[in-house]
């Protein structure tokens, strides 16, 4: 039997102290997207944190490739990892060191798993926020493109930081947010520049494809949550001392420092 416990407070030992290992220990090691899942779960029960969220990593083709995974996977952000627009982030000893520019959806309904997929017109239904946001994602692992996707769901799919902005203030809901343009700013100047369709082809579907995994191996998605649906730009190298911008267009700007 895996130990998950075990697992979660080794997980978290690491992410306390910026540090890393190869893998888990095989008595700890998830081997199937459900273990893993279940490890994540241990993770976020025993960090002592609120769930605030979800994220979706790899939902794009080259963010498959990157870790090394043939789909997206999803994450919790705890409470005690989201900052607010224009906060200053503290890279320390994230190896990833990147910045990434995502929607994300507010939920004002629970959707608890069922029998049925949710339909995107149900996930849509149960959204009543659009929020702009700025991901600084980490990993435990020395290696995170070896370790594998049982893995990698245990570590929480590369969570560390998340700059969530406030709802959007602009219409939203008619907008084709898959033909919606992003920019990543470094320091004023355009770094890179990408859409919505960099999600699973949209914002949208991304959100119902997540919706239904966590239906199916999460226990559900609470009102209250939020979920980030992945990076639309490729993502920006940082380092200390940046100013990292996203420029939405019509919905707004974020930003962050990183320290």
């Amino acid at each position: 039997m895996i130990d998950f416990a075990a697992a979660a407070d080794l997980l978290l030992k690491n992410w306390a102290a910026t540090a890393r290992i190869a893998e888990l220990p095989s008595e700890m090691r998830p081997g199937t997207r459900a273990e893993g899942y279940d490890a994540a779960a241990a993770v976020a029960a025993r960090s002592g944190s609120a769930v605030a969220g979800w994220k979706i990593a790899a939902t794009s083709e080259a963010g498959q490739k990157h870790i090394n995974v043939d789909g997206p996977i999803i994450g919790r952000i705890l409470k005690s990892r989201l900052l607010p627009d224009g906060s200053s982030v503290t890279l320390g000893g994230n190896i990833m060191r990147v910045a990434e520019a995502e929607f994300a959806f507010g939920f004002v309904k629970d959707m608890p798993p069922r029998p049925v997929p949710y339909a995107q017109e149900e996930a849509l239904d149960a959204v009543g926020s659009l929020h702009l946001s700025i991901e600084i994602p980490d990993s435990r692992y020395t290696d995170f493109t070896k370790v594998g996707v049982a893995q990698l769901i245990a570590d929480t799919a590369c969570a560390s930081w998340l700059v969530l902005g406030p709802a959007v203030n602009r219409p939203w809901r008619d907008l084709d947010l898959s033909a919606h343009a992003v920019k990543g700013l470094l320091n004023g100047a355009v770094r890179a520049e990408g859409a919505g369709k960099a999600v699973l082809g949209d914002p949208r579907r991304a959100l119902t494809w997540f919706v239904n995994e966590a239906a199916t191996y999460c226990g559900g998605v609470k009102a209250g949550q939020f979920v980030t649906t992945g990076t639309c730009i490729v993502p920006m190298a940082v380092a200390p001392g940046d100013e990292v911008t996203v420029d939405y267009g019509t919905l707004g700007i974020i930003a962050c420092r990183i320290a």
